[in-house]
């Protein structure tokens, strides 16, 4: 596990943390399997993901298909964004974490 966030996680999980995106409870940094995941509700089934520019390349593109389906096999719901979009859209994807978790179980 990373001790130190990146600029944006640490504007995301301000915007996660304490339940204050509509009383879900999210952790950061959280070990499910062999994995650890960015965000996670365990209530909602949902797990977070940013990914920053090194998740272009072709071989992290395809260990992130392979986790993400590893995850959803054991029920998860996983959501990306890019960095840059925390940065210059942090609004929407507040909306859409909600709009996701609302259809969690």
């Amino acid at each position: 596990m990373r001790q130190r966030q990146t600029e944006s996680e640490k504007i995301l999980w301000f915007n996660l943390r304490s339940k204050k995106l509509n009383g879900i409870k999210f952790r950061r940094q959280a070990v499910i399997s062999s994995y650890i995941v960015d965000f996670v509700s365990f209530e909602k089934m949902l797990v977070i993901e940013l990914d920053g520019g090194q998740h272009n390349s072709p071989n992290v593109i395809i260990k992130d298909e392979s986790r993400t389906q590893y995850l959803e096999s054991l029920g998860f719901k996983v959501v990306r964004y890019w960095d840059n979009e925390v940065f210059n859209n942090l609004e929407a994807i507040l909306e859409d974490i909600l709009l996701k978790a609302s259809t969690s179980p």
